[in-house]
């Protein structure tokens, strides 16, 4: 049994090693990949796909599961040009390369809803080029002109009812040339994109055999639970050592920066171990945060905002000639990503190498993180990628790999930290706060003619680790969703004003959008009512030349059957917003109980994501986004007393629960527009969209969340 300390910063280690991971560039993996997987038994053309003369065809996914459907995804992409027949297809993660970095984003990663958008091409064209190859290999074995010949269905089509299997043709394609540019199929052709489709690694979450980050095992593995320190600076104030190394099976005690850990054989032990050490932290200056001087530091950086990110037409002008004007303030508090499997990560350092299981979003970082902290070069590292129990960008973080790759290191055990929920609460990277101050006017004609949007918000640029602000002091995440809404309007200001109460901000579901779209679209609202307008067609005016956030207005409208009665005591809100690429439009139906409580009946959304890979797996991603952003706008926040986190789990940081849940309809677009981003889009409009029911129903206007049903009793 042992007690060490030891130093470790956190943002240091993110400076260093994440951003400088963050400048990798993509390069279609063909060559190099090809030749290390190569053998004559698979045929490897590329950095993604395997087939073996057993006709099974492997695509090897890059990207990190989640529950997004990256897993069924990426393969479709290779099977669809590969003209596979689905039932041979399987996946396996891909390990840590930079082979399979993300082309948006310069390194191995996942978020951002970019891993269809960013893999539309390149993954096509390695099914492509594996096509042409096989194609090629038929052709010489059968000495005729490829042009005679034909690929369907995991085989190869010649005249007279020649007919070979891929497996068959492994030996002979692998010594064909890769084509640099193969053809691609047209959307007309596609045969299994665009096609509803069941999910690969359903039946292993089904019958227990998925493997989660939680689920690893090394032989001779110690479990740690770490008391995280509360804020930035903290330090231990007091704690009994003696008591925690008395637990049956604790091993150790080791105090790092980011907290102090308990080692023990089981997970049982490493708690009582840490509850028994009764640790106590001086919070130092963060002693002093509240949640009311959060609100204070907010609204005072949005009353200075002079950061500009839009500034056009004369609001001077707009303001003397309007015949109406409008303001009003909207805040909305931290947020928790609340992922349902706890954080956790396995790691194991040697002398000369480490490996870490673990589910994250961000393997190209997490590589070369582990290296500095080991020690040891990157290539020898490995990142084993699990499936994610929950990411919403938490995941993106690495904080519990830095901890669990320190307390590998100086224990000279292999170490799985978990955090339990409270931990990851009450020390965790959050949504921003953020507070908006609008002002808005009307013309003559009733239609919107200025737009001032004040803005103060913590910076996830400046807190991140691996970014700057720019030269404008405009973090673009704080303002998105505002600063680039597609409403046409003469006169807008847009500022952006920081402020930094102290605790680690991150990027969460749909990150600016989730609380931009909801100032917005209420106060668009607002504007709609001053105007004594629908709030659908005051918002169509103002789109004239934005034919695809128009089209899924119109379709969510028709759907619902806006303009139509709605069942008695239901009333009905709509919002909309174009973010990561995609158009999504929601109408909430809504009632409100006697206690003013509001209960969502139904959900229509109408999406315009472009051309789509597994129309299934987007209904599901909208639903999820949906019951997200609901749970937050219902109950989500964080608050602060005293320097410390007031929520540790679900009864008092509620998520939707199974009965609250909305009836939810998902319309899609048919579109041959590039593809867009589906993982986030369903999120900012919902908060809106019911806030604006709930006016509809009150009167109230709703501009913080959470919704706090006793406000709504208190007619406008």
């Amino acid at each position: 049994m042992s007690s060490s300390t030891v130093n470790s910063n956190r943002r240091a280690f993110l400076k260093s090693s994440a951003g400088s991971a963050l400048m990798i560039s993509f390069a279609l993996p063909l060559a190099s990949k090809r030749a290390e997987a190569q053998t004559s038994n698979t045929f490897a053309p590329n950095a993604w796909l395997r087939i073996t003369p057993d006709n099974r065809i492997t695509v090897l996914c890059g990207s990190s599961e989640m529950g997004q459907g990256v897993l069924t995804a990426i393969p479709m992409l290779v099977a669809e040009e590969l003209d596979a027949d689905w039932r041979q297809v399987g996946v396996e993660q891909a390990p840590a390369d930079t082979a399979y970095n993300n082309p948006l984003f310069g390194m191995q990663g996942t978020g951002g809803s970019t891993t269809v958008r960013a893999h539309w091409t390149p993954l096509r064209q390695a099914g492509a080029a594996a096509r042409h190859m096989l194609v090629a290999a038929a052709a010489e074995t059968w000495k005729l002109d490829a042009a005679q010949l034909r690929a369907e269905g995991s085989h190869v089509l010649g005249p007279g009812g020649k007919k070979l299997s891929y497996g068959e043709l492994v030996a002979t394609a692998a010594q064909q040339a890769v084509p640099s540019k193969p053809r691609l199929k047209a959307p007309g052709e596609f045969k299994l994109l665009g096609r509803a489709t069941r999910r690969l690694d359903t039946p292993a979450k089904v019958n227990g055999s998925a493997q989660f980050g939680i689920d690893a095992h090394v032989e001779g593995l110690l479990v740690a639970v770490m008391s995280r320190a509360p804020a930035a600076g903290a330090k231990p104030k007091s704690m009994d050592e003696a008591a925690a190394r008395a637990i049956k099976g604790v091993k150790h005690v080791i105090t790092l920066e980011q907290g102090v850990a308990v080692l023990a054989t089981g997970f049982w032990a490493a708690k009582k171990g840490r509850e028994a050490l009764k640790l106590q932290w001086d919070l130092g200056a963060a002693a002093e945060l509240s949640s009311a001087k959060v609100s204070s530091l907010l609204e005072s950086a949005a009353s200075q905002a002079q950061a500009i990110a839009v500034d056009k037409g004369n609001l001077k002008d707009a303001a003397a000639n309007a015949s109406q004007q409008l303001s009003a303030t909207y805040e909305v508090p931290y947020l928790a990503h609340a992922c349902m499997e706890p954080l956790n990560c396995t790691a194991w350092v040697r002398e000369h190498e480490a490996s870490v299981w673990v589910g994250t979003q961000g393997q190209g970082p997490t590589r070369q993180i582990v290296a500095q902290i080991a020690g040891v070069p990157a290539d020898k590292v490995k990142v084993h990628t699990t499936l994610l129990g929950g990411g919403f960008g938490r995941r993106f973080a690495h904080d519990f790999t830095i901890s669990a790759t320190l307390l590998s290191k100086i224990s000279g055990h292999p170490v799985k930290l978990i955090y339990e929920r409270a931990d990851d609460m009450a020390a965790g990277f959050y949504r921003p706060a953020s507070l908006v101050k609008f002002e808005g006017a009307l013309d003559d004609k009733g239609q919107m003619s200025l737009l001032r949007a004040d803005i103060g918000a913590p910076s996830i640029m400046a807190g991140s680790g691996f970014m700057k602000l720019p030269a404008s002091g405009v973090d673009a995440m704080a303002v998105e969703g505002i600063a680039d809404h597609h409403y046409e309007i003469t006169n807008q200001r847009i500022a952006y004003g920081q402020a930094e109460p102290g605790p680690q901000v991150w990027f969460w579901r749909s990150v600016g959008h989730s609380q931009n779209v909801f100032f917005l679209e209420s106060f668009v609202d607002e504007m709609a009512h001053a105007a004594k307008a629908d709030p659908l067609q005051f918002r169509l005016k103002m789109l004239s030349q934005q034919p695809r956030l128009r089209g899924v207005l119109e379709l969510a409208a028709a759907k619902a059957g806006w303009g139509k009665p709605a069942a008695p005591g239901v009333y009905r809100g709509i919002a909309a917003a174009e973010c990561f690429g995609s158009y999504v439009a929601e109408v909430a139906e809504v009632s409100i109980g006697k206690d003013g409580s509001p209960k969502v009946h139904r959900v229509v959304a109408a999406v315009d994501c472009g051309m789509t890979v597994n129309p299934l797996t987007i209904t599901h991603q909208i639903e999820s986004a949906i019951c997200y952003g609901l749970s937050a706008a219902l109950y989500g926040r964080i608050s602060h007393k005293d320097g410390q986190v007031e929520q540790s789990n679900f009864h008092d940081y509620p998520v939707l629960r199974m009965p609250e849940m909305p009836k939810v309809e998902v319309h899609l677009v048919a579109s041959k527009e590039a593809p867009g981003g589906i993982g986030e889009p369903g999120t900012p409009p919902i908060a809106p969209a019911v806030c604006n029911a709930i006016f509809a129903a009150t009167g109230v206007r709703v501009r913080k969340l959470p919704i706090e049903p006793a406000a709504l009793l208190k007619k406008a």
